[in-house]
């Protein structure tokens, strides 16, 4: 028996169970353990989950009490359309804690020394569009995503991405950022989000674009107007990477100061120590493309230490495109109660647990999700190892 798999489950029972007490035939830690495992083995709606526990119950049964054998798929949507979301995403942040490999600030070293920095915690949006009909809209979700790990440490709804900027703060009170770099493009840019940063013990580092014309003119002109000697001047810290492949050439070039006194109002923002800009050149097939970006921090003028910010940010880009590849979230049509939000987390937890497995061939994680479908032993093995590592 694996007890560290079942302290794991353990983590689910402090979702409160509402259903009515005498019609309750399965435990909701059973519920959701059985739902999060079929996720992550390739089954994409609640039928193939209810058949993938049936074939395996033998298994299940090593941690789960099952009292009245595998629930119906229609048990296991109605679970799913009432649980509370911002209980599953706590429970799920928690799960994600344990079975991360990283959980120490990462240490960079800078030209003045080792530097106590930081993972970076990119937060972007992305809408679920199968979740829209003809009376509503398709749902908004606000993930966290932590670049150290490629793991999503937790997500929250809106009902439209101009939204993102109430969403936000509401994610940040469920997360632990001490001591990382937030990471936000330009629509979560707002002093208020900075100020819940900071008073959270982390940075940021904030895209700027027109939408903050106080800012992003402001900066844009300082940076049109360097050359040699005000790059002395202003101590402006240069970091550029070249990478080639698949006929392409690209170039990025990423400046950043602390010499930002004269930029008005920066007072309004807390701790603003920096700005920076991207210059990002790729040409292929003789074509040119160019690319220019700005940003408000709180880090350092390190630009390696930006670079990594802003690359890392990327990321959380790809982590949506592979929702959408591997797990269909475009197309599944959720759209009872809380099913959809509830439906986000699943995914985003299985991910997760992929994202633990040791993958020496670097298989995709579609091919991943149909292996554990064949071999349920792989997901054991996968989770205790994760779960052994991190308590070593």
């Amino acid at each position: 028996m694996n007890n560290d798999m079942k302290d794991l489950i353990k983590i689910f029972e402090r979702i409160p169970d509402e259903r009515q007490s005498g019609k309750i035939k399965h435990l909701l830690c059973d519920v959701i353990f059985i739902a999060i495992i079929a996720t992550v083995a390739s089954c994409d709606d609640y039928e193939e989950i209810e058949e993938y526990a049936t074939e395996n119950e033998e298994w299940f049964r090593k941690y789960l009490q099952l009292p009245n054998g595998i629930p119906s798929h229609d048990t296991i949507e109605r679970v799913f359309s009432w649980i509370n979301p911002k209980l599953l995403t706590s429970c799920f942040a928690d799960w994600t804690s344990l079975i991360s490999k990283s959980s120490i600030p990462i240490k960079v070293e800078t030209e003045e020394g080792t530097s106590k920095q930081q993972g970076i915690i990119a937060i972007d949006g992305k809408t679920m569009r199968a979740t829209g009909s003809s009376e509503k809209k398709a749902m908004h979700v606000v993930s966290a995503w932590f670049s150290e790990d490629k793991m999503v440490l937790g997500q929250v709804q809106t009902s439209e991405k101009s939204n993102e900027i109430t969403a936000i703060p509401e994610l940040l009170k469920i997360l632990d950022i001490t001591g990382n770099i937030v990471t936000i493009d330009a629509m979560g840019t707002q002093t208020k989000i900075a100020n819940e940063i900071v008073a959270k013990k982390a940075d940021y580092v904030l895209a700027v674009k027109t939408n903050h014309v106080s800012l992003h003119t402001p900066i844009v002109e300082f940076f049109n107007e360097l050359d040699k000697k005000l790059i002395e001047e202003y101590k402006i810290s240069h970091f550029h990477q070249t990478e080639k492949g698949h006929g392409r050439i690209e170039t990025r070039d990423f400046y950043i100061t602390d010499q930002i006194k004269w930029l008005e109002p920066n007072t309004k923002w807390a701790k603003l120590t920096s700005i920076g800009m991207v210059v990002y050149k790729s040409e292929k097939n003789g074509k040119a493309n160019t690319e220019v970006r700005y940003f408000i921090a709180s880090i350092p003028a390190n630009a390696e230490l930006f670079a990594k910010a802003v690359r890392s940010h990327w990321g959380v880009e790809s982590m949506h495109w592979l929702l959408d590849l591997t797990f269909n979230e475009d197309r599944r049509r959720n759209r009872i109660d809380n099913s959809a939000i509830n439906l986000a987390s699943l995914l985003r937890l299985s991910l997760n647990i992929l994202r633990t497995a040791e993958n020496p061939r670097k298989r995709p994680i579609k091919k991943l999700r149909k292996t554990c479908y064949k071999h349920i032993y792989m997901i054991d093995d996968m989770i205790t190892k994760a779960l052994r590592a991190k308590q070593d």
